[in-house]
């Protein structure tokens, strides 16, 4: 089986509240393109900025029972790729920022958003299910959510369990992850793809939220492989070798992984 695969994002601007209307939309958006793995933004059919915990429970779904995952079911069985995509999860009573992972034989698997970023702890719940690498036959694709890329131990541990791809929905308003998800695959050498939204939401006066774009796909080596505008609704496609991951090896001397000094880490900060 070959290593080169195609993976590629579609960059959204979804209109708040309107789930089967932004379905549709995105899958518009991507179009007749064609990828092994696709990836969707996080809440990529409600939007982000929610009024109450009401109205988050109100967009909220199961998976994989909900509508969106058997949207995206179908979409993947039809076209043949995998992907990852980010919804608000409804479990009994608790709600969480999630994504689903489906491929066209079905349900993969699905991950909680763990860094819950700002006014969102007003509606989510910081996710229970650790950090898991998913096989989708042809890549071992880990998921991470938009905040989580500010914690560097949420792509190591994707790596060490053997990513070869980080897939990242996101809706980032903060300005530095572009660029700081270079350090991520540089330290993990992994690649990794994120999907970002674009446009403004202001449905709290004096809380307008404007999202950054720059979806990207990067590399093992950290070169930016694409990357979407700031402000404009797109699909990228991007080619890539999954054997350049799989090599932790940096020079005739020197394995990333190999290399590590756990002897000497102190994750928990105590000497």
């Amino acid at each position: 089986m070959s290593s080169n695969i195609k993976v590629g994002f579609v960059q959204s601007n979804p209109e708040f509240g309107a789930v089967k209307t932004n379905r549709i939309h995105t899958q518009k958006l991507w179009g007749e393109h064609k990828a092994d793995l696709l990836v969707l933004p996080e809440l990529f059919n409600t939007g982000y900025q929610f009024k109450s915990p009401e109205e988050a429970r109100k967009l909220s779904e199961p998976i994989p029972d909900g509508p969106t995952t058997r949207f995206l079911i179908d979409w993947s069985r039809n076209s043949g790729m995998t992907i990852v995509a980010g919804l608000a999860e409804r479990e009994g009573e608790i709600l969480y920022n999630s994504a689903v992972i489906v491929s066209p034989k079905g349900y993969i698997g699905k991950f909680r958003k763990a860094h819950i970023f700002d006014t969102e702890t007003d509606f989510f719940q910081p996710g229970d299910l650790p950090f898991t690498v998913f096989d989708a036959g042809f890549a071992k694709i880990g998921i991470m959510i938009c905040f989580d890329w500010r914690f560097p131990e949420t792509a190591r541990t994707l790596a060490l369990q053997g990513a070869d791809i980080i897939a990242h929905p996101a809706n980032l308003v903060l300005p530095h992850c572009p660029q700081a998800m270079i350090t991520r695959c540089l330290e993990n050498r992994v690649y990794a793809v994120t999907a970002d939204r674009v446009g403004t939401e202001q449905r709290i006066p004096g809380e307008a939220l404007k999202f950054i774009g720059q979806s990207q796909g990067v590399d093992p080596d950290g070169t930016v492989l694409v990357r979407a505008s700031e402000d404009r609704e797109e699909a990228q496609v991007v080619e890539i070798d999954l054997e350049k991951a799989r090599n932790k090896r940096i020079n005739g001397h020197n394995d990333l992984f190999a290399d590590r000094r756990e002897d000497l880490y102190r994750t928990s900060g105590k000497g």
